[in-house]
């Protein structure tokens, strides 16, 4: 299948006329990235151009704010609330399901930082006070728990080892002669 492409592309290329060469161009064009419709514009400055810039976008005038002016080159692209991919339903039927949006819809401009694996700008199902309260009460019961660890050390009991036929005299060394004297165990 790529030989075939491949072939075709080479024929394109040494005639340099036809519709093969007319069908290669419109490939390279579509993969060139975004058109110039799709690009930012200057920075609406009248209503009529605010309703174009708003059309542009498939908004409505009324929801449609654009990026501050401050030079950094957004022109007329819509300001979109910061609001992460998580926020979304997750049970309506989008058109792209793994980002959540629709087609048509306004990107944000930071789109990258607010898809569903970085940011996450749903609400916190349990306050920051409370966060603070359960984080600082467990590191205070830690710090307690320790302190009394190192007052009232707890050790396990444990007693001299003990080894049969009496405690290894012949195999330490003892006279095979003699009998060993009784070793005294530590009770418990």
């Amino acid at each position: 299948m790529a030989a075939v492409g491949f072939r075709n592309w080479a024929r394109a290329l040494s005639k340099g006329k036809g519709p093969a060469f007319s069908a290669l161009l419109s490939q390279v064009r579509a993969a060139s990235g975004p058109s110039k419709a799709m690009l930012p514009g200057p920075y609406p400055k009248t209503p009529e151009e605010r309703a174009a810039a708003a059309k542009k976008y498939n908004m409505t005038v009324d929801e449609y704010e654009p990026m501050p002016d401050n030079g950094e080159g957004y022109g007329d692209y819509p300001k979109l609330p910061d609001r992460s991919q998580h926020e979304r339903d997750p049970w309506y039927s989008w058109d792209h399901p793994d980002l959540r949006r629709n087609w048509g819809e306004p990107i944000h401009w930071d789109f990258d930082m607010y898809i569903r694996n970085r940011v996450d700008t749903s609400p916190s199902p349990v306050d920051w006070n409370t966060m603070c309260k359960r984080l600082f009460g467990f590191i205070g019961f830690m710090m307690l728990m320790f302190y009394f660890g190192e007052k009232f050390p707890s050790y396990q009991p444990v007693a001299p080892k003990q080894y049969p036929y009496k405690d290894l005299y012949l195999e330490r060394g003892g006279d095979p002669g003699k009998q060993p004297e009784e070793v005294k165990h530590f009770e418990i």
